[in-house]
């Protein structure tokens, strides 16, 4: 910056609305603190000693509809401000039909970022300007903070949990990325840079940018290479769910539950399959913890994903 500043400019739309909600609150403290401080000054020269105003004791109705008056004024005032505050962050929890799907994985000390076509980064993130970002993102280690400050977000990346962060950048330009949560010795150095790109130029850098196999491929192909096919596959001798759309549809669960087959579900059946047993099926699945990496669980997760699209796309 070229000069100091209150305040980053707003980069996302998620900033100006959590803009305004700190301006409000500023501007509500302040008219709080102005309201008690002019009261303090009045009472204090009013009933100064010497002064002729009357002391006498209030009548008790007067005293209790005060009481009330403030205790409730002051709650009413609490849930408004919490409505208001939290109406964005639900906001944000709501996925848009049309959105860019990231994958970010933090480990000590670094940001790896996949994009849906195989294309990686490491402590960089190109997206599209005015078009919904979606992070699904995970840590490899410890808690991690993805903040960037332009845009006004901040999530925490909680290892075995599966994490969203959502926003739509407004402005093209290159942005600060920071962890935000103390996260081993070398934390001050886990830092990188959004760039926000035209969608003409961001589609232009995907195309030279080098590709692997997507996420869903690489997904398949540890998907067989595993032994995972030999159970779940259509045409396995062995008794197992299948796979093909069951991503986002309900699943009954042998204690009686009814869960979302949604990422953390597909997470902890790979990591943990006899904590949520399908149905109908008997908790012989071998967990695969520590066997497979966090990037090799996303590609695992993109491809289940990848089978209720397929499914969803048949006639």
């Amino acid at each position: 910056m070229d000069s100091l500043t209150l305040m980053l400019p707003a980069a996302s739309s998620e900033a100006v609305g959590t803009d305004i909600i700190l301006y409000g609150l500023i501007a509500g403290s302040g008219a709080i603190i102005a309201l008690v401080s002019f009261l303090i000054f009045f009472f204090a020269i009013r009933y100064r000693k010497g002064s002729k105003a009357s002391r006498e004791r209030l009548p008790e109705w007067f005293r209790r509809d005060i009481e009330l008056g403030w205790t409730f004024a002051t709650a009413g005032l609490f849930v408004a401000i919490f409505a208001w505050a939290a109406s964005q962050n639900f906001a944000l929890a709501v996925p848009p039909l049309s959105r860019q799907e990231i994958h970010v994985v933090g480990k000590q000390w670094m940001w790896k970022v996949e994009h849906s076509g195989g294309q990686r980064e490491i402590n960089e993130l190109h997206v599209p300007a005015g078009e919904t970002v979606d992070l699904v993102m995970e840590s490899q280690d410890v808690i991690h903070s993805f903040f960037v400050p332009a845009f006004r977000v901040k999530q925490d990346v909680v290892p075995g949990h599966v994490e969203r962060l959502r926003f739509t950048p407004e402005k093209k330009g290159t942005y600060h990325l920071f962890c935000a949560e103390y996260c081993g010795s070398e934390h001050s150095k886990m830092t990188g840079r959004i760039v926000v790109m035209s969608p003409d130029d961001y589609a232009d850098w995907l195309a030279v940018q080098p590709e692997g196999d997507d996420l869903a491929d690489e997904g398949r192909k540890l998907f067989v290479a595993r032994g995972c096919a030999g159970c779940h596959e259509g045409s396995s001798q062995v008794r197992a769910p299948r796979l093909a759309g069951v991503y986002g549809s309900p699943v009954p669960l042998t204690d009686g539950r009814i869960v979302t087959a949604d990422e953390q579900y597909i997470r902890d059946s790979i990591l943990q399959p006899k904590r949520d047993v399908v149905a109908g099926f008997a908790p012989i699945m071998p967990s695969f913890a520590g066997a497979l990496t966090e990037g090799e669980l996303v590609s695992l997760s993109a491809y289940i994903r990848s089978l209720s699209r397929a499914r969803a796309d048949q006639p």
